[in-house]
C-alpha cells in the first residue's frame, strides 16, 4: 500500500505528507556518521513518525498538565510530562524543568562543597594508610 501525499496546507502547491520540512530532517539524518544515503520513502516516513510523536507529546502534556485550565500548552506542561512519564523520560536533557539562576547557583555551590569534602576525606584516608604502613614497617624491623 503506497502513501499518497496531500497538498500543502499553506497553498504552496507542493505535495506533502508531513508538515515538517523534509530538507531539515534529511540534514539531521545525514549528521549521523552511520548514514551514507537516505531513501526518499524512509525520509517521508521518518518525518511523518516525528510529526505524530510531537502531536502525541503535545496532546498528552496538555491533557495531563495545567494547560487545560488555561487552554494553553506551556513549556512547564511539556517538561513536567517528560519528568513524570516514563514514556518520555528520554527527553529529559532536551526539556528539563526550568529553574531560577539563583537556584542553579545554590545547587552548584552545594555540589562544589560536596566534591571538596570528598576530596578531603580521600586525603585523610590516604594519610591514614601511610601511617599504618609506617607502623607496620617499624614492627617488622
Amino acid at each position: 500500500m503506497a502513501l499518497r501525499p496531500g497538498k500543502c496546507s499553506s497553498g504552496c502547491g507542493e505535495s506533502r505528507l508531513s508538515s515538517l520540512p523534509l530538507s531539515r530532517i534529511k540534514l539531521i539524518m545525514k549528521s549521523s556518521p552511520d548514514v551514507s544515503s537516505i531513501n526518499q520513502d524512509a525520509l517521508v516516513l521518518t518525518a511523518k513518525a516525528t510529526e505524530l510523536f510531537v502531536q502525541y507529546l503535545a496532546a498528552y502534556s496538555y491533557k495531563h498538565g495545567s494547560g487545560k485550565e488555561k487552554k494553553a500548552l506551556t513549556y512547564d506542561d511539556l517538561s513536567s510530562t517528560v519528568e513524570e512519564s516514563e514514556t518520555f523520560q528520554f527527553l529529559g536533557d532536551i526539556l528539563p524543568k526550568k529553574i531560577l539562576a539563583s537556584e542553579c547557583l545554590k545547587m552548584l555551590k552545594v555540589q562544589e562543597n560536596k566534591e571538596e569534602e570528598e576530596g578531603r576525606d580521600e586525603e585523610e584516608e590516604d594519610g591514614d594508610e601511610e601511617e599504618n604502613k609506617d607502623e607496620e614497617d617499624d614492627t617488622d624491623s
